[in-house]
């Protein structure tokens, strides 16, 4: 008998399972797949001799997670890499909007793009430098944080707070228009927003794009040398190395309750996993709740909230192995792991704008990953690994570019994937010539490579501020607890949420350990009673 099983071998729950481990808990992670890692796997593809991610590329997140960092990964093995450039967003005259991990570089570059924007990003930092470390340490442990926030609060004093609170919740679109003359800004922190499934007027866009661009800044968006799956293998070793367990291909069905407590696991095959101590769940949210424990060992409010879960938008993704670099119209484009395509704000906007009324986008953003120029062994010499991917509707009602219906058949694929294409050749004339291969992943396809990527969701459902915080999953968590005893949500369901952080299953081992030595400090408590009759 295992202390604690773990449901998913994804990021947050090979993360989770170290953390026990650590503690000195007896540990199993059962994986519905065929090998660990989630939505964080790389494989061969789509030509011989170059490696592609599956779902997730770049980890900022990762590089400033204590979580992550407290594991020592480099020491199984983890190497991580980084492109001469963060980010570029090209423009249609040629010129690029670039962050680059030297503040210098990337203050003379947007100055050239609008006459005082590079003091003004300076300025960016300078309340990152103050704040980045409280916003942080807050971000990433339980709600409240209220430790971090009462330093951030000392920090800023009242008057500040209150204009630091104004700055979180406004749109990216209005601090544009506040802070910047030019194009160049705006564009790198609405495409930074936008890694979320928040658009330019969205409440709360600026402080996301302005947290993910500051973290470009401060540590750069590494990836991991020889594809995402090395960071899978490094948390996996690491578990191994201290007695965990990772079985894989067994699809949990059920986790057992007896007398109001998780106390096992069943799988499809009708095995039972027993847990002494606690069970996590690494899983979605909708997954969890009415689907692993029933609805019977349930509060009927949550069944009732869980009805307004919101997801984030599907996710479409193409790979392509090029026989040379991307032709950018912009030189210092060629140079950044990641790009972000848009002409700018308005086709942002108009973007998002389609997504919102159940349409596929016409001109669709894109989140370009230059994997060649951000590790060299991804492919051959003189080649490049690239990807793209970019948001759909759940439910597509019509196609602002055409007829798409969102059946997502072989040739509806084929043809969102040339508009994916041609909207890249706006800035990159000639990229078509220079294809060897490509590889078309529709929202099924994600979802079937990872069960918590329901409808092609990669962000654990929306970062919308009505789902963040104590609002995330439902009203009133916040918290990996959950309604049954000895059973913790450690998933992006709960709190952080998405991206590749661990927080989610470190808060989730942590909350697991406390639970048991509470318990353990209740039942010394009873015999004690006993012992003396009272």
């Amino acid at each position: 008998m295992a202390d604690a099983v773990v449901v998913g071998a994804g990021p947050n729950g090979l993360v989770a399972a170290n953390v026990l481990a650590d503690a000195g808990w007896d540990v199993v992670v059962v994986e519905e797949q065929d090998e660990p890692g989630g939505a964080v796997r790389s494989a061969p593809g789509p030509a011989d001799g170059f490696v592609r991610d599956l779902c997730s590329a770049f980890y900022p997140m990762a590089a400033v997670s204590r979580s992550i960092a407290a594991l020592e990964l480099e020491q199984h093995g983890l190497r991580w890499v980084h492109a001469d450039h963060v980010l570029a967003h090209p423009l249609p005259d040629g010129r690029a909007a670039v962050l680059d991990r030297d503040l210098d570089r990337t203050s003379r570059g947007l100055e050239e793009l609008g006459a005082g924007d590079g003091e003004a990003w300076r300025r960016l930092y300078d309340l990152w430098e103050r704040l980045g470390p409280h916003l942080m340490d807050a971000l990433f442990v339980p709600f409240p944080p209220v430790r971090s926030g009462l330093r951030l609060a000392a920090e800023l004093k009242l008057p500040g707070l209150l204009r630091f609170v104004r700055f979180g919740l406004l749109p990216v679109r209005r601090l544009a228009e506040e802070e910047f003359s030019g194009p160049g800004a705006a564009l790198l922190l609405a495409g930074c927003s936008m890694h979320a499934d928040l658009m330019p007027e969205s409440a709360g866009s600026t402080v996301f794009g302005w947290l993910l661009a500051m973290l470009g800044q401060q540590v750069g968006w590494p990836v991991p040398e020889g594809g995402a799956g090395q960071l899978t293998a490094a948390l996996v070793r690491r578990l191994e190395s201290r007695g965990g367990t990772v079985l894989c291909g067994r699809r949990v069905d059920q986790v057992v309750v007896r007398g109001g407590r998780a106390v096992a696991v069943r799988t499809a095959a009708g095995e039972e996993i027993p847990a002494r101590r606690a069970v996590l769940a690494d899983v979605a949210v909708t997954s969890l709740y009415g689907g692993l424990v029933g609805w019977e060992h349930l509060p009927a409010r949550l069944r009732d909230d869980l009805r307004r879960f919101q997801w984030d938008f599907s996710t479409f993704k193409v790979d392509w192995a090029l026989n040379g670099p991307v032709p950018w119209s912009s030189p210092e484009t060629a140079r950044a792991g990641t790009v972000h395509v848009a002409s700018d704000l308005d086709e942002m906007t108009g973007y998002t704008a389609d997504l919102a009324m159940g349409r596929v986008p016409a001109h669709p953003f894109l989140l370009v990953g230059q994997m060649t120029t951000a590790d060299r062994t991804r492919s051959p010499d003189g080649t490049e690994s690239l990807w793209a991917y970019t948001h759909v509707p759940r439910q597509v009602r019509g196609d602002s570019g055409g007829d798409l219906t969102g059946s997502w058949s072989p040739d509806e694929k084929q043809r969102f994937a040339d508009r994916m294409q041609a909207h890249i050749e706006r800035f990159a004339p000639g990229l078509g010539d220079r294809i060897i291969a490509r590889e078309i992943t529709a929202p099924g396809e994600l979802n079937a490579h990872n069960a918590n990527l329901v409808g092609g969701a990669i962000n654990g459902g929306t970062t919308a501020v009505h789902q963040q915080l104590v609002f995330r999953p439902t009203p009133g968590l916040g918290r990996p607890e959950t309604p049954v005893s000895g059973l913790y949500l450690a998933s992006a369901g709960a709190h952080p949420g998405g991206a590749v952080h661990g927080a989610c299953g470190s808060n989730a081992a942590r909350a697991a350990i406390r639970g048991w030595r509470s318990r353990g400090q209740r039942v010394a408590a009873a015999m004690t009673r006993m012992a003396i009759g009272k």
